[in-house]
């Protein structure tokens, strides 16, 4: 019986295995790429902060190998961004083959709905959001408390920002494809609105480590996209009705 499930199971097996190789690939192939910009991506990510004050004109780093290994979780980071089109369509072929064949001609919409929330959710983050908590943060100093950034903790942190607001906005991508699957219907959204709002500060809260700013800024246009989220899955629902 075993044997037999071992065997069923092993074209699977070698299909995700396949799947998962190119994934790795592209991600290796971002970063690698990405590495050759570093220093140009991390100015780009210091400008939000040498905005923010004009106390700032430089960061530090106080561990001898900080600076490389923040020079590389970037690239890694940058490599994962790169490749997340990838990641989405080889994760949706690999359905794909159980799905009828006008299904798994979604794949380019897929990819592309979900690239294009992901990016715009790092894109808010960036030129919305960072720049807003920055000057909050940095209106703390004074000539008797000097701010003293580190170079790595920085970098992460827009980083997390930046990965925190991409991931929250594939939330009405979620709904759809959820409601498509015929999962869930749009009434459904519709009755649990307020524990699903309270679910989004509660995400929201976690995803942003706990930062308040941070959090009313992200739980708000997550409840607009969860509108948004409803709304077009009673379109879809509709239209598959229809058809």
């Amino acid at each position: 019986m075993l044997a037999r499930s071992i065997e069923v199971f092993a074209p699977h097996h070698q299909e995700l295995r396949k799947r998962l190789i190119i994934v790795f690939g592209s991600i290796v192939l971002g970063t690698a790429i990405a590495y050759g910009f570093s220093e140009r991506i991390a100015k780009l990510f210091l400008a939000p902060l040498f905005q923010a004050s004009p106390l700032i004109n430089k960061l530090v780093y106080t561990h001898l190998p900080e600076a490389f290994l923040s020079y590389i979780k970037l690239s890694l980071l940058m490599g994962l961004v790169a490749s997340f089109p990838v990641m989405v369509y080889q994760g949706w072929s690999f359905v794909a083959p159980g799905l009828r064949k006008n299904e798994k001609k979604l794949a380019v919409v897929v990819v592309f709905w979900a690239t294009l929330l992901f990016a715009g959710g790092a894109a808010f983050a960036f030129f919305a959001v960072l720049p807003r908590m920055l000057h909050y943060f940095m209106s703390y100093a004074s000539p008797d408390l000097e701010p003293l950034p580190k170079f790595g903790l920085y970098l992460t942190f827009v980083a997390r920002t930046m990965l925190a607001f991409g991931l929250s906005f594939e939330i009405p991508f979620l709904m759809v494809m959820a409601g498509k699957a015929g999962f869930v219907q749009s009434a459904s959204f519709r009755k649990k609105r307020i524990s699903f709002y309270i679910a989004i500060v509660v995400l929201s809260f976690l995803l942003t480590a706990g930062d308040f700013m941070a959090t009313g800024l992200l739980a708000i246009p997550l409840f607009a996209l969860y509108e948004a989220g409803i709304f077009l899955t009673a379109l879809f629902g509709q239209q598959r009705q229809e058809g």
